[in-house]
Formats: C-alpha cells, sequence, structure tokens
C-alpha cells in the first residue's frame, strides 16, 4: 500500500503550499498594501493575486483529490459520521470554501465585479476582513488535523 504515504505526501505538501500562500497574502501582502494610495490598492493586489491564484487552485485541488483518495483508499468513510473527528469536517468545509471561490466564484464573478466596483475600497477592506476569517479557519484546522490525526483526541 505504497500509494497512501504517496498520497499523503502530496496531501501535506499541497496544504502547506496553499494554506502558507493565505497566509503570506493575509499577514504580508495585504498590510504591505498601505503604502499604496487607496484608490490604487485593489487593482495593485489583484496584479498580484493573478500570480499566485493558478498556483493556489492547484494546490486545493491536490489537496481535495489526495484528500478523497486517502479517505476512499483506507475507508475512512465512518469518521463523518463520529464528533470526535470534527477535523476530518473541518478540513472538508475549509477546502469547499477555498473550492468554491478559487474555481467558481473568483473566476466567474468576483473579478468582474470587482472591476467595475463603485467603491473599491470598501471591497478592499472586506477582502482582507475574508482573508483573516478564512486563514483563521484554516489554521484551526490544520491545528485540529495535525493533533487528531496523531490521537490528541
Amino acid at each position: 500500500m505504497t500509494d497512501f504515504p504517496l498520497a499523503h505526501a502530496i496531501h501535506v505538501l499541497a496544504v502547506l503550499m496553499w494554506i502558507g500562500g493565505v497566509g503570506f497574502v493575509t499577514l504580508v501582502l495585504l498590510p504591505a498594501m498601505r503604502i499604496l494610495p487607496e484608490a490604487e490598492r485593489l487593482g495593485a493586489f489583484h496584479r498580484f493575486e493573478g500570480r499566485f491564484a493558478p498556483q493556489a487552485r492547484l494546490w486545493v485541488l491536490l489537496a481535495g483529490a489526495s484528500g478523497f483518495w486517502m479517505v476512499w483508499r483506507t475507508d475512512m468513510w465512518n469518521r463523518f459520521a463520529n464528533p470526535h473527528y470534527w477535523w476530518m469536517h473541518a478540513m472538508v468545509c475549509v477546502w469547499a470554501i477555498f473550492f468554491a471561490m478559487l474555481i467558481i466564484i473568483e473566476p466567474l464573478f468576483l473579478h468582474r465585479r470587482m472591476a467595475t466596483s463603485p467603491a473599491p475600497q470598501k471591497d478592499m477592506r472586506r477582502m482582507i476582513a475574508m482573508h483573516r476569517i478564512l486563514l483563521a479557519l484554516s489554521l484551526v484546522t490544520v491545528l485540529g488535523a495535525a493533533a487528531g490525526s496523531h490521537g490528541f483526541y
């Protein structure tokens, strides 16, 4: 069963790059935008984000595929019926939020809406708040999953 360790390694790498990227954007890039005039921040963010988004999509897809493979391969479906494994639900929930945002909402709707936004400063504040919330949820999930998968709970 060498496929499981490979899937686990891919999963850990994907989560590291994905959530690490979210942490960088939230804790470094967005605060650095304050050096720009407020009216230019959203446009600058989209230029930077345009280079990161394809990578984030790849990492989210790899995390989801490898996570699904591990659950399927080891028949861990029963864990989703047990609240003891709350971190399994959290992983799926955080993944689903990012999948929807990166694969569906952002490219199909959000970019178009923000390009014609009458209030880019308000959009920027909303985006910063959303990044902070998603980073917090992600970090709690990673901490819970790391501890839970090694028998902490």
